[in-house]
């Protein structure tokens, strides 16, 4: 259900944050409920419907998820952007740690990018002086793979490297 392209050799790093398979499944129980909805016109239309619509809530479901990447000196979470010499080391959290990085150390003006179902998370302190954020927290299936890809990119656009 996940894509990744990683190539650490060139600072490539993409991630989509897909629903879990209970969540897609959960989702496709409308197709029936849409059926029913047809059922008094005909069947092999409801049949159609039902299928239609579930294909179309999961496929919206697993289009519309959010990318973490990073590339060309810049990581990219959901909408949000920024050029990787604004922002410090990585942090990867795992368990417990980051269960308190999703909720008891979240910063209420930090960027979110947290999903339900994904455990790891990478946070980045912002070091830019007129940024107001003061980090990035983003929920990852792969979170040495990302705090490495951003460390890589943060080496080749270091000025001097």
């Amino acid at each position: 259900m996940q894509k990744h392209t990683q190539n650490i050799g060139e600072g490539v790093y993409r991630e989509r944050l897909t629903p879990s398979l209970w969540i897609l499944v959960s989702a496709a129980v409308v197709a029936p409920m849409a059926s029913l909805v047809f059922v008094p016109i005909d069947t092999t239309l409801a049949l159609i419907a039902g299928l239609a619509v579930g294909v179309a809530v999961v496929a919206v479901m697993i289009a519309g998820s959010p990318v973490i990447e990073v590339r060309d000196g810049s990581l990219r979470a959901g909408r949000a952007r920024i050029e990787v010499h604004h922002i410090a080391d990585p942090r990867v959290d795992e368990g417990e740690d980051a269960r308190l990085a999703r909720g008891a150390r979240l910063a209420r003006d930090s960027w979110h990018l947290i999903r339900g179902g994904i455990d790891a998370t990478v946070t980045v302190e912002v070091v830019d002086p007129d940024d107001p954020t003061p980090s990035w927290v983003m929920s990852t299936r792969t979170p040495d793979r990302l705090a490495a890809a951003i460390r890589h990119a943060q080496v080749r656009s270091t000025p001097g490297r």
